[in-house]
């Protein structure tokens, strides 16, 4: 394989291993909804530092990633911000901002970005996708890179977006109207929604239970990795309770679980004997052949007016952000990669086009797709979260309001079946005709076209939805812990244990309290076959005392609460290791604060 090899690449190989652990800290008067860290999220902060925050709470949790990163024309303005241990790199902090006359400005971008993939992999699921939009300033590199990260077996394409609809000037003399989108998987896992189907895939459909809907194919309910949120009990037939196997979880959450089976969308076989149940996806609704190609003309992903007046529309007139990208180019790459209950990240949030193109997905097809944008500039509040804010809750709008419901490129095969076109078409009207004024259809460029149109006269109706705010907290810091000048709240710290010694997310909602035991006594969770436990308040009086020790007591009490390993993390034990063995208690103890200084220095 070919590498691409930059100055400064040997410092920042592994530098997103010592970037600092700082928890998110929820800002309830910004957000919109109850505060939650498992609910959609606006981060304001350098995103280095935000994405290793996420990765207690989210590593292998995100379906799909969409960046934007600087394109590094030379004419933005970014800053290389990353505290690299190089004299070298340090030196870069004087030069900023980046401009064209930069010699090393590429090495910059190089160094940049390198930390942030890697993080990216960590949080990606093993069935994700990765999207990043460039031009050709730097697309040719970051493919290299990423073939390094993700492996050159994981690219799949470099969509050509024509990002522009009318030419525009250029020194060179060549119009410049398209960006790149590279496309690349987790692993072999993934599996895009939109592929074009032979008569054999065709064949798979069958109608056993005669649903009027028509033929159906049975898909696997569950996923193969697990997420608590997700591992839950569900009524199959004869009144039995069905969960998921060990090590996997469902692909939706209860509330579209529940759904699915209101609709009569879930399947137990013939005689309701299955072992678990299959989601029935319907012919007539699963999308076909919508990518089958890598060119995406305007008129298929939106062009760069088309963002503008997406976002004129929201702030009243106001041109409040110089690159913005359409929600219909977000919008095909969520009909691309992901499903009703997928987790979507951006980590270069900018105006906040992603955290819309979410919303409005849910908003048609009843999903519970959840996002989370991180911004580090200043505009974070007053322009990502307030484009966000005013699309849940609607805004002052005057005119007409355009939504594409349907696009279907027109083959010689569908016009032969005529009449599913025709159903597709009557699916739209009695789908989405009480959102609209005016169902539109008509053939252009190809395709046909079904669009939807309503009349605004004051004010545009809300998607719905919510949204936490957060900000970055202090750095978890070795020798704060020790003196005692830094000690972050325990839920903080039991995140960054629980993922260090399981590798997998930590769950806030398994996190409880056990005073029972003992005072700041908190069960973490299960993970890596045993249970873990956290012994410890942000006081250091208290820590220091006996009643933040791991004694024998406390160990006899955790062993009784659940058969098998336990592992124990606190400042100090009162019980050697032969006692816990005379007694035959299951019990492990992890030093505080040297385990998280292990976790650190890994």
């Amino acid at each position: 394989m070919t590498e691409l090899v930059f100055k400064g690449k040997e410092f920042v190989f592994n530098h997103h291993l010592t970037v600092p652990f700082r928890p998110l800290e929820m800002h309830p008067e910004k957000g919109v909804g109850a505060p939650s860290l498992d609910s959609n999220l606006i981060i304001h902060g350098d995103n280095l530092h935000a994405l290793k925050a996420l990765l207690p709470t989210h590593a292998g949790k995100v379906d799909c990633i969409f960046i934007d990163p600087p394109y590094n024309t030379g004419n933005e303005g970014w800053s290389y911000n990353d505290n690299v241990n190089s004299p070298m790199i340090k030196e870069w902090l004087s030069a900023n901002p980046i401009g064209v006359e930069d010699g090393l400005r590429h090495d910059k971008w190089a160094c940049m970005m390198w930390p942030r993939l890697k993080l990216l992999h960590e949080l990606l699921a093993e069935s994700g996708s990765l999207w990043v939009t460039l031009d050709d300033n730097e697309a040719h590199r970051a493919k290299l890179i990423l073939d390094e990260i993700f492996g050159e077996s994981n690219f799949l394409a470099n969509f050509v977006w024509q990002s522009k609809d009318t030419p525009g000037n250029n020194s060179s003399g060549v119009a410049e109207t398209h960006n790149h989108i590279l496309f690349y998987r987790k692993s072999e896992y993934f599996s895009s929604n939109m592929k074009d189907r032979s008569e054999d895939q065709i064949a798979n459909y069958s109608n056993p239970d005669r649903d009027p809907r028509g033929p159906w194919l049975g898909t696997p309910l569950t996923r193969a990795e697990h997420r608590d949120r997700d591992f839950y009990p569900i009524d199959g037939p004869n009144g039995r309770k069905v969960s998921p196997p060990t090590g996997t979880s469902w692909r939706r959450p209860p509330e579209k679980m529940a759904w699915l089976e209101t609709d009569k969308r879930i399947w137990w076989g013939v005689d309701g004997s299955a072992e678990f149940p299959k989601e029935k996806k319907f012919l007539s609704e699963v999308k076909d052949q919508v990518v089958n190609q890598t060119w995406w003309p305007y008129q298929f992903a939106g062009s760069t007016r088309n963002a503008g007046s997406d976002i004129k529309d929201i702030f009243h007139g106001e041109k409040v952000f110089d690159t913005p990208k359409p929600k219909r180019l977000l919008e095909r790459i969520l009909d691309v990669a992901t499903d009703p209950s997928s987790v979507v990240l951006d980590s270069f949030a900018g105006s906040g086009t992603t955290a819309h193109a979410v919303l409005a997905a849910n908003a048609r097809d009843g999903g519970n797709r959840r996002f989370i944008l991180v911004e580090g500039e200043n505009y974070a509040d007053t322009l990502t979260a307030e484009r966000v804010r005013r699309v849940i809750n609607g805004y002052a709008f005057k005119g007409t309001q355009r939504e594409e419901l349907l696009r279907e490129p027109l083959t010689r095969a569908k016009l032969r079946n005529a009449t599913a076109l025709h159903e597709k078409v009557q699916r739209c009207e009695t789908l989405d005709g009480r959102r609209f004024d005016r169902i539109k259809t008509e053939v252009k460029d190809g395709a046909l076209i079904v669009t939807g149109e309503r009349a605004v006269k004051e004010r545009a109706p809300g998607l719905g939805g919510g949204f936490t705010y957060c900000t970055l907290g202090a750095p978890i810091d070795m020798e704060g812990l020790l003196t005692g000048a830094d000690l972050p709240d325990a839920r903080a710290v039991a995140a960054l244990l629980y993922h260090t010694a399981t590798a997998k997310p930590f769950d806030p909602a398994a996190m409880s309290e056990a005073p029972e035991i003992g005072e700041g006594v908190a069960r973490l969770g299960e993970g890596a076959g045993r249970t873990l436990w956290l012994i410890y308040r942000p006081d250091l009086e208290w820590l220091k005392s006996g009643a933040a020790a791991l004694t024998l007591a406390r160990a006899r009490a955790i062993a009784a609460t659940a058969p098998g390993d336990h592992l124990v993390f606190a400042p100090a034990k009162f019980v050697s290791r032969e006692l816990l063995a005379a007694e035959k208690l299951a019990v492990e103890y992890a030093p505080l604060p040297f385990a998280l200084y292990r976790v650190e220095m890994a």
